[in-house]
């Protein structure tokens, strides 16, 4: 092993790893490229852009904040892979950034123009007739004027302290001869709908664009010299010292607070009509350089186009998805009981093209029998709407023992699940947070139920989340069961996550931080050994994403040895494969398409005694060191065969997949000539339909 462990730093050299940002922008592009993928209808075209948005927020709040703020504690030290210091990646993501903003710009014209051909058309105030316009004026005097509140800026009127993504017009007034022109803010309202639909027509205008438009009725009698469109982006990331935190739930509170006013990131401006005056005050208001200025055509903020695909999709159904029935698996019989099914065989599961609905009942019977004593849970993320809880709640109510660990940490999740832990408590759920400066990650439910001969344990665990919402939107994998080897191991992890016990020797499970990274290590080392000795090295590894040095390093040495590695990661690849002489057995595939490729599965030939795990854990360094996270077997045949069938068919998909060259870029794959199109996912569905024919 220690030689080995030697061997592997020979591959330890910066331009054999892709940097984490610039891979993660990569992964976004990717995400905007489906809005010029024809196999999409036109209205989830523009959704794809919409998420590239969306994406990009919470990345300059989160990723790019923290470079900003390693730069203001002066640390400009390369990273420990691609070698890039604080500096370094600023400017990459900033120039590869400015030039994805503009393609952003290139496909919405080009969707839009598709949208026109549909007879739904967005346009400027100055293309509608006067009619039209009327309307316009009546609706703005009657549903926008009496909202918007203009805020001056001068001696005796500080800045106003502007919300994280909010859109705001800044309007500069003619003074007066004796007078500097004054400059005032007009915060664009967060509860309209930015597309304004006029009248019954199919023509929508901007809600900025209509404000601007009759701004003259918020200024009587003042000249308006200019109004720029701008949107800022703030530092979001919460530091919690848990340690110096006596009560998590009232710290977590707290720092929501904060999270709307942390220091600008990013400034958006339409370049149209902006005054530059403005944007050189607005620049020096918020402490940025010029590289954190984005200059850009109409429109900003391209979130909106999810909320104009729900607008207007009713009246279009031929320019959406079909829509997708998950079906109800045929492993068990519907009308009867799901845990003693399980007493005789495990349950795997496939979202989103087998129902959650089997999850959501495993629940409420559990919560519903009597002979049930306990049940014990983590929840990382929760739909608003939980069926889950509402289970929970009634099963505590019920006298039964219920333990849930809410991670109250679970970024951009933490308002909901503060919510969610004091709902449960009030139901009589005992309710823990968790050990101290970890992230619980692992998604696994025990439950207890008194048998006719002795007690009874069965445990769910899962790729994914317990949230009904994403359950239809995500790929996942969960399994249920009662085998000894699992139930027992459960039941040792709940112990350890109270903080009643250590965590003790397992025997199916393996736990990160303590175990996961060197039971990984030692199976790619098992690859190799086999490699070595029979030529049947062959490893398959499907997650979200790759930046785990250690493994990454393992994993060329595994190429070196000969081992074959198809590695299906969607999103973060910090691995370069293809380099001669350190990655060249090494293949690496994305898959983005219509549902978000979630399940983290984990293949491993073993000389033919085939090796299949499934786990809430990517192989990232986050995951393997600071996130308690979950690596389960799949041990039933016919699972394992399916789980085969999963990847094979992944790495057969020529509609959504692509492939990553040395270099670190994407290309897509195309049907070969003459060859059929293999959209993995439609396959998923056709395969769960045919099931429950």
């Amino acid at each position: 092993m220690e030689q080995r462990t030697i061997e592997a730093l020979s591959y330890d050299k910066p331009n054999y790893f892709n940097n984490r940002e610039i891979s993660w922008l990569r992964f976004n592009q990717r995400v905007l490229e489906e809005s010029i993928n024809p196999n999409n209808p036109i209205l989830e075209r523009l959704r794809f852009i919409s998420i590239f948005s969306s994406n990009l927020d919470e990345f300059f709040m989160v990723r790019v904040a923290g470079l900003k703020d390693q730069m203001r504690a002066n640390f400009n030290q390369p990273d420990n892979k691609a070698g890039m210091t604080t500096v370094e990646q600023l400017a990459a993501i900033s120039q590869l950034n400015h030039q994805l903003v503009d393609y952003q710009h290139e496909l919405y014209q080009q969707q839009t123009d598709h949208l026109k051909t549909e007879g739904i058309y967005i346009k400027s105030i100055e293309q509608l007739t006067e009619v039209q316009k009327s309307w316009l004026k009546s609706y703005f005097s009657e549903h926008i004027f009496p909202i918007l509140t203009p805020i001056a800026i001068h001696l005796y009127q500080p800045f106003p302290l502007l919300a994280n993504r909010s859109l705001n017009i800044a309007v500069r007034l003619n003074a007066s001869a004796d007078e500097q022109d004054k400059l005032t803010i007009v915060q664009v309202p967060e509860l309209i709908t930015r597309t304004i639909q006029v009248g019954d027509s199919n023509e929508f205008v901007f809600l900025e664009d209509l404000i601007i438009y009759y701004i003259s009725l918020l200024f009587p009698d003042q000249e308006i010299k200019s109004t720029t469109v701008f949107r800022i982006t703030r530092n979001a990331d919460m530091t919690i010292h848990e340690e110096d935190a006596r009560d998590l739930l009232v710290a977590i509170e707290s720092e929501l607070h904060k999270r709307e006013w942390g220091a600008v990131v990013r400034l958006e401006v339409v370049e149209e009509h902006a005054d530059q005056n403005v944007i050189e005050f607005l620049k020096r208001i918020f402490d940025i350089q010029e590289d954190d200025i984005y200059l850009q055509s109409v429109p900003l903020d391209f979130t909106f186009l999810d909320h104009f695909y729900h607008q207007i999709k009713t009246g279009f159904p031929d320019l959406i998805y079909q829509e997708v029935q998950p079906q109800l698996t045929s492993e068990i019989i519907h009308n009867k009981s799901i845990l003693d099914q399980i007493l005789k065989h495990d349950l795997l599961l496939h979202h989103p093209y087998q129902s959650f609905e089997t999850t959501i009942k495993l629940l409420a019977e559990a919560a519903r029998d009597p002979n049930v004593l306990a049940i014990k849970q983590t929840l990382y993320r929760a739909s608003k709407r939980s069926s889950i809880i509402k289970s929970l709640e009634k099963a505590a109510l019920a006298g039964k023992q219920v333990t849930v660990l809410v991670e109250l940490k679970a970024r951009f999740d933490e308002k909901n699940n503060v919510h969610w832990a004091k709902k449960l408590e009030r139901a009589g759920c005992h309710v823990i947070y968790g050990i101290s400066g970890l992230k619980t990650h692992s998604k696994i439910c025990l439950i207890v139920r008194k048998g006719e001969a002795k007690i009874e344990r069965f445990v769910h665990l899962s790729t994914g989340n317990y949230n009904e919402q994403t359950a239809t939107l995500y790929t996942d994998l969960s399994l249920i069961s009662a085998r000894e080897e699992l139930v027992r191991d459960a039941t040792h992890f709940f112990n350890y996550l109270s903080g009643a016990t250590n965590l003790p020797q397992l025997n199916a499970l393996s736990v990160a931080p303590d175990l996961m990274l060197n039971d990984f290590l030692a199976l790619i080392d098992n690859e190799i050994e086999h490699q070595e000795q029979f030529g049947t090295g062959r490893i398959i590894a499907k997650m979200n994403a790759l930046t785990d040095k250690s493994i990454i390093l393992k994993l060329y040495q595994a190429s070196q040895a000969g081992v074959k590695i198809d590695l299906i990661v969607r999103g973060i690849c910090c691995l370069k494969p293809g380099i001669p002489g350190v990655s060249e057995q090494i293949r690496v595939h994305s898959i983005v398409g219509r549902f978000l490729e979630h399940s983290r599965v984990y293949y491993f030939y073993n000389n033919g005694a085939e090796k299949y795990y499934l786990s809430s854990a990517d192989w990232m360094t986050r995951n393997l060191q600071r996130r308690i996270e979950l690596l389960f077997p799949i041990l039933q045949t016919n699972h394992q065969t399916r789980i085969k069938q999963i990847l094979e068919l992944s790495l057969k998909d020529n509609t959504n997949r692509r492939i990553q060259d040395s270099d670190g870029l994407y290309e897509s794959v195309k049907p070969e000539q003459n060859k059929p199109m293999i959209n993995s996912q439609i396959l998923f569905q056709q395969f769960a339909n045919e099931k429950n024919d």
